[in-house]
């Protein structure tokens, strides 16, 4: 079964911050209302939010949290596991360990975006390693509470490390740590990877959770990207979890929500009702 979210955060996130409505419960309400099954909650620290007005929330209005984000950890204080100043890293690790206690609770997923950190002027190699070492103790202490680590590539003109799914992939094997996933994006995999439909059935073994956006990061349906063709694949690939909207919120967020879950809703209804029946 699919199940459909959108991205959300706090009143006060970024302006940067990438997601399509803002304010907690103003937010979760209109997720409900517009028919999406959860929100993804994007949060800069797990601060923002008081675990019980989150849960009371969440079931007035019907909903799940689908992913905790932290894209707003690295663009806020820019703060990247692959930072070279020891500190920094200690800093970043306790920000991830107190979004993991939350997530324990709400939907047991935290992403890894840009905050991965670039290669810059190190090699590869590098990187890797403290990569590595971030990665492989933050995972160990969300395996304490059952949640998974998912790694989303992004695309080359954002950030030169893990551009394309078929990198993640590779990254994953030689880490062979067992929660820790990917999350492929559909707007990152238009522009570095083979295919779209054809890599997410290709490695969904690895894959733990998918953002949808369209080739201009509008919601789907607004731009190219035959996402007929991808529900084709992922009901190929058995595909089952979540699929979230992460869009502009053009031309303003209640048009992009509603434009995203008008356009979805009846393939993830097609799919569900295929899926149950095979």
């Amino acid at each position: 079964m699919i199940k459909l979210s959108v991205a959300i955060a706090g009143e006060n996130a970024l302006p940067s911050a990438f997601v399509v409505f803002r304010g907690f419960e103003h937010s979760i309400q209109k997720a409900s209302e517009l028919g999406f099954d959860g929100i993804e909650l994007a949060l800069k620290s797990a601060g923002e939010i008081k675990g019980e007005q989150l849960s009371t929330w969440l079931s007035q209005y019907g909903l799940e949290v689908s992913c905790i984000s932290t894209g707003q950890v690295y663009a806020d204080g820019g703060l990247m596991f692959t930072d070279p100043d020891p500190h920094r890293r200690e800093k970043v690790k306790g920000i991830f360990r107190e979004i993991i206690d939350v997530a324990a609770d709400f939907g047991q997923l935290v992403n890894i975006g840009r905050v991965r950190g670039q290669i810059g002027n190190a090699s590869r190699e590098q990187a890797e390693n403290l990569f590595a070492e971030m990665v492989a103790s933050l995972c160990e202490y969300a395996n304490q509470k059952s949640v998974t680590i998912i790694l989303e590539p992004v695309n080359r003109y954002e950030i030169d490390f893990i551009n394309s799914v078929s990198e993640g992939v590779v990254l994953l094997q030689n880490l062979g740590i067992p929660n820790l996933k990917l999350m492929p994006d559909t707007f990152h995999m238009n522009i570095e990877d083979r295919s779209i439909g054809g890599e997410l059935e290709k490695y969904i073994s690895y894959i733990k959770y998918i953002h949808f956006a369209d080739s201009n990061r509008m919601a789907p349906g607004q731009g190219h990207t035959d996402f007929t063709a991808i529900f084709d694949h992922l009901k190929k690939a058995h595909y089952q979890g979540w699929i979230s909207l992460e869009i502009l919120p053009k031309p303003d967020p209640d048009t992009a929500a509603s434009q995203g879950i008008s356009f979805l809703k009846p393939l993830v209804e097609q799919y569900n009702l295929q899926t149950q029946k095979s």
